[in-house]
């Protein structure tokens, strides 16, 4: 039985929900030949103070409601896109929404990460599909090509710059050398990063992101509390000045590597070889390095976000899911985590690190630095003493090593605290060589 139209709801009307709004009517017509039938947007669930936004002015008065019930209740609603963002109500919408039998489409990668699991076997119990295609990457395509098109390989890493915000700072702060929090005020200028950053900044944005890459890439269930984190606070001009000299790159890198039985995943700065593609990723762009035991290298690369690059991937979602209704399709959203794998703390990951420290500007100080790395079983590959202050009478002392364990690097950084020719640790920072290149 062909289908007359396929109605949508639309929870929110901020930046992304608006400009879904704006795509839906204004390639009405575009979408209506992809999908065989039109998609009708019939009703928005607002707040109160959302009603006085010029966008709403501009649509028709009846489109609106501040009623859940009456939202819920629109029978010819078959697609609900929640773009409200955050943990709840969110969630209670999602449940409501995929018990009534509605498909849900949504960009919300906070719900997804802690509760997409709960959510899927909802949507497979009542037929109908969840798609989540904008919550990472936004504008480029990620969740589907996990989903599908690498579903045969065993993928064993994923390096991923998945924050447009803080790629954005630390570029402008390797350009310009200008500090951090200088950097972020323009960036809240220019609009790339919002009035309180601290899920960017502080790492939660690319934490919730990689536990749905994780999952997903991993056939386990990561939790963004399973994902070890840092944000990119501590960083210096001088790190950067530094990473240049010895021939890195620092980004803030989503990692996720699979082993035999265990499961890396963390999100937090890093050194990266200028000479990887990575490291060649600035500004705004994400990019999410993948690799798979067939595919090899595979790399994606776009927009991560902003209202033009998340309604892309939303409405794409919409139109998925309206083709499956006109095809007669059920839901596809079912997901099983396999057993037998483990999340690796981030004290047993190895990796190499870079140190930043100011000392006592004398001679043997090198000597008792060295000898607190060599009982905690750390090799020094190279030490530096770029700068020194004849008028404190201190140095500043930087230090790359071999790989160590990184409970082995913690103790030796508490231990170095405690000498007396130490009067600061600046930075350690761990360095990452990619897998591939």
């Amino acid at each position: 039985m062909s289908r007359k139209s396929i109605g949508v709801g639309l929870m929110g009307l901020g930046v992304v929900a608006g400009q879904v709004a704006r795509v839906l009517t204004e390639k009405a017509a575009d979408l209506e030949e992809k999908i065989g039938c039109p998609l009708v947007l019939r009703k928005i669930k607002v707040l109160p103070e959302d009603l006085s936004r010029p966008q709403a002015r501009e649509m028709s008065s009846g489109l609106f409601t501040t009623s859940d019930d009456d939202f819920f209740q629109e029978s010819d609603i078959d697609i609900i896109v929640e773009a409200i963002g955050g943990e709840n109500p969110a969630l209670g919408y999602h449940r409501r929404a995929l018990k009534s039998g509605r498909h849900v489409v949504t960009s919300n990668k906070e719900l997804i990460a802690k509760h997409g699991v709960e959510l899927l076997e909802l949507a497979h119990q009542h037929n109908v599909s969840l798609q989540y295609e904008a919550s990472v990457g936004a504008g480029f395509p990620l969740i589907a090509p996990f989903k599908h098109d690498l579903v045969a390989n065993r993928i064993t890493g994923i390096f991923a710059i998945i924050n447009g915000t803080t790629n954005y700072i630390l570029t402008m702060m390797d350009r310009k050398g200008s500090d951090f929090a200088a950097t972020l005020a323009q960036a809240q200028k220019l609009g790339y990063a919002e009035a309180n950053p601290e899920n960017d900044i502080e790492g939660f944005d690319s934490n919730y992101k990689l536990a749905i890459l994780a999952s997903l890439a991993f056939n386990m269930r990561v939790r963004p509390q399973d994902v070890y984190r840092e944000g990119i606070t501590r960083l210096a001009p001088r790190d950067f000045r530094y990473a240049r000299e010895l021939g890195f790159t620092i980004k803030l890198l989503a990692i996720a590597k699979q082993n035999e039985d265990t499961v890396e995943a963390r999100v937090h700065p890093v050194f990266i070889p200028q000479e990887t593609l990575l490291a060649k990723v600035d500004g705004v762009y994400n990019a999410v390095q993948v690799m798979g035991d067939l595919a090899g290298r595979v790399l994606f690369m776009g927009e991560g976000a902003g209202p033009l690059a998340t309604s892309s991937s939303v409405v794409a979602d919409v139109v998925g899911v309206a083709r499956k209704i006109v095809l007669g399709i059920g839901s596809l959203s079912t997901w099983k985590a396999a057993s037998g794998k483990r999340i690796k703390p981030i004290d047993d990951i190895e990796t190499q690190y870079y140190i930043r420290l100011n000392a006592a500007d004398q001679p043997g100080v090198l000597a008792k630095i060295a000898t607190v790395f060599g009982d905690n079983e750390i090799s020094i590959a190279s030490a530096i003493q770029p700068e020194s202050d004849e008028a404190t009478g201190t140095a500043e002392i930087v230090i790359m090593t071999h790989p160590a364990m990184e409970k082995a690097m913690q103790k030796a950084l508490r231990e170095l605290g405690k000498l007396e020719v130490v009067n600061e640790i600046n930075n350690c920072i761990r360095v990452e060589e990619i897998e591939g290149g």
